[in-house]
């Protein structure tokens, strides 16, 4: 008895797209299987520690506009604007802004030269919850400046 060997050939479409969608199953089972603690956002206090290293920070300067209650987490409007001449001797480097309450507390990093003319940023953030934001700024001297607003949330914004 003989066999016959039955060869079927496969167009370049079908090819591409079979070795496509294993790369992108690979990928993704390989990422799932290799997640770590590495992969968690990092804590309002890590991060906080990261910016501010050992120093302490000075209260004022630091005003942040945002209101009081927002009834939507989603899109929560806010402006920071620190005090500072913005000459090339004493100007503001960055504002770090933060929000303690959410799964990964880092909203915006902002950076300035003396060219700024001033320090002042507006955006828009989403919040899981009730809570402080906090804004660090970072002047050219090493020194830091920290200002606290408290946003009551009626629905959150990050899931809640």
């Amino acid at each position: 008895m003989t066999q016959r060997l039955k060869l079927e050939v496969v167009d370049r479409r079908d090819f591409v797209v079979g070795a496509a969608t294993a790369a992108a199953l690979t990928a993704l089972f390989g990422r799932i299987g290799n997640a770590s603690a590495e992969d968690k956002p990092p804590t309002f206090d890590e991060v906080y520690k990261k910016i501010l290293g050992d120093k302490k920070p000075e209260e004022g300067k630091v005003n942040i506009e945002l209101p009081e209650i927002a009834e939507n987490g989603n899109t929560v409007p806010y402006s920071v604007m620190v005090e500072s001449p913005m000459t090339d001797a004493d100007f503001v480097k960055a504002i770090h802004v933060l929000a303690p309450g959410n799964p990964g507390p880092t909203i915006a990093t902002f950076h300035f030269t003396p060219l700024s003319g001033t320090a002042k940023v507006s955006s828009r953030m989403r919040l899981a919850k009730t809570q402080d934001i906090v804004a660090v700024a970072e002047l050219s001297n090493g020194s830091m400046l920290v200002g606290k607003r408290t946003v009551k949330v009626t629905i959150g914004g990050c899931g809640g």
